[in-house]
């Protein structure tokens, strides 16, 4: 369909051009032949003034250049890198802008709750040196003391994940509370206080 359409159009070109044609013949040769034919005799005369060594020698010159310059190096001027690349945040600077962002959606208090947990399966971990321990287990564990809201919002963010708790699509409606609305800085007192029971022992 498209191919028909583009003949089309070259036909109906061809035919506008033909009917202009004959009755533009006077300007098109008084504005366009002429000046192409005064062009080309000057150009000739040009090169009839001209004795053939000179032209030679123009030849040998032009072929020399591009020879020239298709045997140097390809310069290619250095630029420097304007658009700086950002320093990467440490641990405790990403923590920090979680929690600044965490009032703006369940994905960010996620991954508090996410590095918390981890840290958490580090220190049992650690705590229990020689026995294998999955990641998958309960943050359970010896003088590891803590209520069932703290062990749910560790373990959520340990094998859990944000979109278990999805956002309500309702603006004007308060979005429900979720395990991941545990106070933060109570979880990391106790993290706090296991570590150091951890250095003691």
């Amino acid at each position: 369909m498209n191919r028909t359409r583009r003949w089309l159009i070259m036909a109906a070109v061809f035919v506008i051009a033909a009917l202009l044609a004959f009755p533009l013949r006077t300007t098109i040769y008084e504005s366009v032949v002429i000046p192409l034919a005064f062009i080309f005799w000057e150009i000739g005369l040009l090169y009839r003034s001209l004795s053939q060594v000179i032209w030679w020698w123009l030849i040998v010159a032009v072929v020399l250049l591009m020879l020239a310059f298709s045997l140097l190096p390809q310069f290619t001027p250095s630029r420097k890198d304007e658009s700086k690349s950002k320093p990467k945040h440490g641990q405790v600077e990403e923590l920090a802008i979680w929690l600044g962002r965490a009032k703006s959606g369940v994905y960010f208090k996620w991954l508090i709750a996410n590095r918390l947990g981890k840290l958490s399966y580090q220190i049992l971990l650690h705590r229990e040196a020689g026995r294998p321990r999955s990641v998958f287990a309960p943050l359970v564990g010896v003088d590891w003391k803590q209520s069932k809201e703290l062990q749910k919002y560790l373990e959520i963010g340990l094998h859990g994940s944000f979109s278990d708790f999805p956002t309500p699509r309702r603006t004007l409606v308060a979005p429900p509370k979720t395990p991941l609305d545990y106070e933060v800085s109570q979880a990391v007192e106790f993290l706090e206080s296991q570590v150091e029971n951890t250095k003691s022992g």
